[in-house]
Order: structure tokens, then sequence, then C-alpha cells
């Protein structure tokens, strides 16, 4: 079997450690490249997906060259940044779903199964005492997750709840303003893997 990972630097980050943990099972690979080492972590760039917008656009441009049996999907996190300046969102919700059943849409036809992953969990105090254009709130992680829920749920897609699994691992996992220590990298490897290995088996 073969996994082929879109996603943003979250999926950069716990990358290396789902490739290993699948070792086996299934073929890894990913947009830009398994490695991600030096990849821009806000930036969509190589192996970040970005927002919807882009992830939508490099999937109508490539998604025919392709070759894969899963395709592990998210975005949302570059979608519901806040201008600090305008106070508008990078992605508006209404547009975020708009984009996901374009997506979904995309990846059906070409009979490729896809796997959901829900937006990891951030700290708004945390998160927002950096010195970054934008803003981000756990109250758009939710309602974002909650619009991409009703998407795949509504055409029978996996969903592997990896903000709920992240929630879990309490406050002090965070690098910096949203990413993970290695550690929590591994785990959340660890936990998707396990998720996936049922999936794997009944394709």
């Amino acid at each position: 079997m073969k996994i082929y990972v879109l996603g943003d630097s979250i999926s950069v980050h716990y990358g290396p450690y789902l490739e290993k943990a699948l070792a086996g099972v299934a073929t890894y690979a990913r947009k830009g490249g398994p490695d991600a080492s030096g990849t821009d972590r806000e930036n969509p760039a190589d192996a970040n997906g970005g927002d919807s917008n882009l992830v939508r656009q490099f999937l109508a441009e490539n998604l025919s060259a392709i070759d894969t049996d899963l395709l592990l999907l998210n975005c949302g996190l570059h979608d519901l940044r806040v201008d600090r300046t305008t106070k508008t969102y990078q992605v508006n919700p209404e547009r975020y779903r708009q984009n996901l059943t374009a997506i979904t849409t995309l990846i059906r036809d070409h009979r490729i199964k896809p796997v959901w992953l829900t937006t990891t969990p951030l700290i708004d105090a945390l998160h927002n005492r950096h010195d970054l254009p934008y803003r981000r709130y756990l109250r758009d992680v939710i309602t974002y997750n909650e619009i991409a829920h009703q998407v795949m749920t509504s055409q029978g897609i996996p969903i592997i709840d990896l903000f709920a699994f992240t929630a879990e691992l309490g406050p002090d996992i965070y690098l910096d303003h949203v990413h993970l220590h290695p550690g929590g990298r591994a785990q959340q490897a660890a936990f998707i893997a396990a998720e996936l290995k049922p999936l794997l088996a009944a394709s």
C-alpha cells in the first residue's frame, strides 16, 4: 500500500516518525518529499501544503501524477489565521467549506481514498504572544474542524481526530507558538499509524 501526505507544518514534523511507524505496512511519500528538514514552518513552500486554497490548487495541478492508494490530508491552520491589521481570515469559513468540498471531489474523481486529519489545537495566550503578522484562536480551530467534519462525514471520508489526541498531551508540548517538541511529534505519529492500519487493511 502507498500513502501520500498533504498537510501543513504539523504533518511535516510528524512525517519522519510516521514513515518509521508505517515501515513494512505502507510506503510513505508527501508533498515536497519525505524529508522536510529546512522547510519554512509558516510559508507554504516545499513540503508545507498551506491553506485550503493552495491545497486545492496543488491537487488540481498534480493529483494525476500522484501514485498512491491513500491520501492523508489536512489543511486549516493557515486558513484560520486572522490578519492583525485587517482582522480578516486568510480563508474565511465559507470559502474553507467550498474548498474542502472541491478537494474531496477532485480526490474521488481520481479514485484515491482520502483520510482527513483534524487540525491540532493551540493555546491562545502562548500563540499570540509571538510577534507574528496574524493571530490564531482556539475557537476558530474548533469551528474549522467542525466544518471539515461536516464535509467529510457527508461523503463518508474517514477522520482521524488528531485535535482530540493532541489536546490530551497537555500544555507543555509546544516548541513555539503551535509546533510540538519531538516527543509530541512521535506520539502523534504513533497515534496516526494505529488509526491508519485498519483502514489500510480494509483497502
